[in-house]
Parts: C-alpha cells; structure tokens; sequence
C-alpha cells in the first residue's frame, strides 16, 4: 500500500478511536475506509485553518467541514483568546442559510463555552455584518461566523473575528493558526457545553443595527419625495431577507418587490448555478420581476449578505447589472457629496483596496478628502479604521468584489447598510432629475471612464502551483516595458514593499508583504497581478481609462475593452 493510502487510512483509523466521535460519523469513516478514492479525498489532507479562517466541503474527514473540524478550530480559538485576555472573555457567533451552518454553529457555542467563554449566538440565521456589529455592541473579545458566502452549495466555512469587529489580521490571525495546528486529536477538544453560558440573541440585536443604519441616512427629504420607488430585491435564498426589506421600509420606502422565488432560505440555493450576485445568472430572476414592474433600481445580496449587486436600466431603457466598481464609485460620489454639504472637518477619508478602481480616489480628492488604499481583502479597511481612530473618520468605501461599508459602527463588507444607501442614492439621484445610470454617466463625464475587468487562470495540483509561482517570479523579474502601447512608469511589489519608477529609483510602500504586483502606465492604465489566497488560480485585475470627450459611452466602453484585449496579448494571457 502507497505511503498516501497508509496516511489517509491512520488518520481515519484515529478519528474511529475518537471518544468524542459519534455513531453516525463512525458508520460514515467505516464506508469510506472501503473506497480508497473518496477516503484519500477526505483524510489524506487537513482543511487548513487559514488567514480567512475555514472553508471548504462538507463532509466527514480531516479534509471536510464538519462538527470536529469546526470544533478543533473553535479549541485554537479559545485557547488563544483566554491567553490575550484575563477578564471574562465574551464571543458572538452567527450563520448563514447554507446547510449545516446553525449545526455549525451550535458545535461552536458549546466549545465556547464549555471553556469558560461567554457566547451570544443568534437565535436564527443572520447576515454577516450584524455579527460584526453585535462584536462591537456586546463588547465582544471575539466572534465567528459560519458561512462560505457565495461558494457553491456544497461548501461551508468558517470566519473569526477580533474584538473591534474586524476578521482576524496579524499578528492574531497567525497566532490563532498556529493554536489550532497544536490540536492533534479530537479528544483534545472540549465538548462539554454549559449552557449557562450560552444566550440567545435576536430581536434586541436587530433593532440595535437598523438604528444604527437609519444613522446613515443622509437624504431623508429625497426618501420621502420618492418613498413609491419601485424597488425590487432578492436575498438569493440567503440572510439578507431577515432584514434588508425591514431596513429599506423603515427608513421610508414603500414599494418593496422581493423576489418570492428566492425569499425563503435554502442551503441547495435551488434557483441559482452559484448564489453570487456578480453572476448575471443569479440575478435573472430579480430582472425578470424588474421589467414586469418597470423598477427603479434591483438589488440582491449574497447568502451571508455581505456583498450586493445592482441593476439599473441604462441609455437604451434595458436593464443593466453594474460591477462592483461601478457601485462603488456611485456611493463614494454620492457619500461626498452629501458629507461635503453637511460640512467636511479635514480629518474625513474613504477608503478602498489596491485593485480596486482608482475612479473612487478620484471623486474623494475632487472633494478634498484622502482616500487610502488597503491590500485585497476587507479585513485591511477594518485595521486601517482601527488604526486611525480617534484621529481620522472614515466615511465609507469598498472593493470591486461588490463589498462596501457606510461609517465605522460595523468592520466588515456590509450589503444591509449599502443596500439602504443604494436605495437612497437612487432617490436622490431622482431629485436631481437623473436615473442612477446618468449619474454614472455624469460622473464619466467629470472624471473620466474608467473600465475594470478580472481575468483568472486556473492552475491545479502541485504543478499548477509551481506555474503560478514561476509566473510571478517572471512578472517580478521581468516586468514589461510597456502595456498596449503606454509607458510602464511604475512597478509595485507588495512583497519587496518597493515602489520603483522608470527611472529605477525606489521608494518603500508602506503595506504588509503580500505576493502582489501592480504595473502603471502613462496613460493611467493599472495592472495588478496576484495568486488567489483560497483557490488555485492567478489573478489579473486590469483598469483602463479615457477621457468621455467624444461619442457615446458604449463606444468608448467598446473602445476600453479593446485595450484590455491588447493588455491580455502583451501579457501573453
């Protein structure tokens, strides 16, 4: 027998040795002890505790999402949480609607508890953000959230959190990790709950946050001017429908349509190929229910409700999906010019991360406020709010991957509060006698066109890795001279922290090292290169600009896209 197949089979062999594992799970480890296949699939490797926490298949195994593997990572948790913190140590947990997550989540609050930690676990299913928000409001050391957000169904996951709300950054992150790698055995944990420790929360939360989100409101006279909105959402069979409508209602709008089809949540997401709102796919329904009602504006959230994708009909009365750089700069527009009529301190900063469009630095310096960039993740724009507290105030941002927050109340991508601001911007817009998408255009006009687009290569297996890391030392080593046809005037190397212009001179970037490069040219086209940090792919974000002088916008988009086209040839992609 193979030395992989004697390994798979040790490793189940231990967990049937297991005191703590139950009968079911043991019917389930003997079965595939007979399939040597699907029992290397399962024990063979460790689903890894990572940066971002757990994801992956659900499934028995040491490989798999299940009740043991969430309960070795909530053991690291806690031992480390009672080794930073003397006091009694306080945590809050939450789920999404896929399956297993209140399972999930359950498991986590009694080994929580059974070490002596205080937990509040939310009594239903919940969005992501308001587990952030409840960190803060409960004055929580910690929290965990179970979800894989817009992953396929059969996979779940596993978010931590620190106790300003924001997910695991270092040196906690890896210091967590390091705490669940020590757990060599199931009996190692601690499943003994004690539910006096554990208490239920809801209702009380809930109105905790939707206050906090009528706060944001900035436009309260343009709700109540165009509280008959035509409205349409869909939770895409996830958490946003808790609370999104109830939100949207209570600051006044009246005219609601969800989406019944995907209302109810459903962890086989029935009605999608993958529950993401950046698929048109998942959004056919909600455009469908659009164009019978001839709505203002389509929102639908992702099943952990963190991010949201929007739909507003263009220059030809269709219905078209934004990206999540599109949306985001129409908030950003929107949130300065509302803060700047209120009266702009000096100390106000939006913030956004490096591959996302520079289009949002744009409109936050026309407005005399800085905007400051963070690495790809939204873990960084809550460190960086931690980090300037008191002296700076962050006014909102985002990411391209449809992730945005409003205010510093919650420290993770909020889809609830974007959703409300959306809607608000929306009827806004509509007092300045503009639909959302000639706001977009109008901001085209004022600051140039900006178009965004993400190509990912798969490499899989141990080789596929290998040609990843062989393509980014060459991209390091060898970076281009020029991009379709402009000068390569900068080169950024998130993981030498050097910035270096054309004339070789360096400069040091202020970031935590990551495996990140960022081409610049003359012409203000910005390519960001990197290696996914959760799948095996390579990603090329690529941002092209023109100035909207002449012609219509399809055609300069057309024109935009051309250039991508040539980027992707002089790459070699």
């Amino acid at each position: 027998m193979p030395n992989s197949e004697m390994e798979a089979k040790s490793k189940a062999t231990n967990w049937l040795k297991a005191a703590n594992m139950d009968a079911s799970s043991k019917q389930e480890i003997e079965a595939l002890l007979l399939n040597q296949e699907e029992l290397d699939e399962a024990f063979l490797n460790d689903l890894e505790f990572g940066t971002g926490g757990l994801r992956g298949i659900m499934g028995i195994g040491t490989n798999r999402m299940n009740k043991y593997t969430v309960g070795m990572a909530t053991q690291g948790f806690a031992n480390y949480l009672k080794s930073q913190f003397s006091n009694e140590i306080k945590v809050a947990i939450a789920f999404d609607s896929r399956n297993n997550s209140q399972l999930f989540a359950e498991t986590t609050a009694h080994v929580f508890s059974a070490n002596g930690i205080q937990v509040f676990l939310f009594e239903d299913l919940r969005p992501t953000p308001e587990l952030s928000f409840a960190i803060r409001n409960l004055g929580c050391q910690g929290g965990v959230v179970i979800t894989a957000s817009h992953n396929p169904k059969e996979y779940n996951g596993y978010k931590a959190y620190w106790n300003d709300g924001g997910q695991l950054v270092p040196p906690h992150d890896k210091n967590v990790i390091e705490e669940v790698k020590k757990i060599n055995s199931i009996d190692e944990i601690n499943f003994e709950s004690n539910p006096s420790l554990i208490q239920r929360i809801g209702e009380d939360m809930d109105r905790a946050y939707l206050d906090m989100i009528k706060n944001l409101s900035l436009s309260p006279d343009a709700i109540s001017s165009h509280r008959d909105m035509n409205i349409v959402f869909s939770s895409i069979h996830g958490t946003g429908i808790t609370i999104v409508p109830r939100a949207l209602e209570e600051l006044g709008f009246k005219n609601i349509h969800v989406v019944e089809e995907q209302k109810t949540p459903d962890g086989n997401f029935p009605t999608v190929v993958y529950p993401n709102p950046e698929e048109e796919e998942a959004m056919t329904l909600a455009l469908k229910k659009a164009k019978e009602i001839d709505a203002d504006i389509v929102m639908a959230t992702d099943p952990d409700a963190d991010r949201v994708g929007i739909a507003v009909k263009n220059s030809e009365e269709n219905f078209q999906l934004l990206n999540g750089n599109q949306t985001g700069a129409l908030l950003v527009f929107y949130l300065m010019k509302k803060w700047t009529e209120k009266g702009l301190k000096g100390n106000e900063y939006i913030g956004k991360t490096i591959v996302t469009t520079e289009l949002i630095r744009d409109i936050a310096n026309s407005f005399n406020t800085k905007c400051y960039d963070t690495l790809t993740g939204f873990k960084w724009i809550a460190d960086m709010i931690r980090r300037k507290e008191g002296d700076e105030v962050f006014i909102g941002g985002g990411e391209e991957s449809y992730g945005y927050m409003i205010g510093e109340e919650v420290r993770d991508k909020d889809a609830v509060a974007s959703s409300v601001i959306i809607a608000e911007m929306a009827a806004w817009a509509k007092t300045q006698g503009l639909t959302v998408f000639e706001l977009l255009l109008q901001i085209y006009k004022t600051y140039g066109v900006y178009y965004e687009e993400l190509k990912s290569i798969t490499k899989k297996g141990l080789q596929g890795a290998e040609e990843i890391k062989r393509m980014m030392e060459n991209f390091r080593n060898a970076p281009p001279e020029t991009l379709a046809g402009s000068q390569v005037t900068t080169l950024i190397d998130y993981l030498e922290g050097v910035k270096i212009d054309s004339s070789g001179k360096k400069e040091a970037v202020n970031f935590p090292k990551s495996n990140v490069l960022q081409y610049l040219t003359e012409d203000g086209t910005k390519v960001s290169v990197r290696p996914s940090g959760t799948e095996p792919k390579i990603k090329f974000y690529f941002s092209v600009k023109s100035e909207f002088n002449n012609g219509s916008y399809v055609e300069i988009e057309e024109k935009l896209k051309d250039k991508i086209h040539n980027l992707l040839n002089d790459l070699n992609l």
